[in-house]
């Protein structure tokens, strides 16, 4: 069973992928896709706040 380090390992890993994803997805202006990976990076990012994870460097999309 994974401990709490590898569980926010894996969502920064997964946050990371989300961002680049939407930042491509804007600017291909695919607007359904962005949407749908703006849900998945709200549940990310409110995962690592409650985790006490600091995204104020990480976080490139800033919404």
């Amino acid at each position: 069973m994974p401990n709490g380090l590898e569980i926010t390992k894996a969502a920064l890993d997964d946050f990371k992928k989300i961002q680049e994803y939407m930042l491509l997805a804007r600017k291909e202006n695919a607007v359904e896709t962005y949407a749908k990976l703006k849900d998945e990076y709200l549940t990310i990012k409110t995962l690592l706040n409650v985790s006490g994870v600091n995204l104020t460097d990480i976080d490139k999309i800033k919404e």
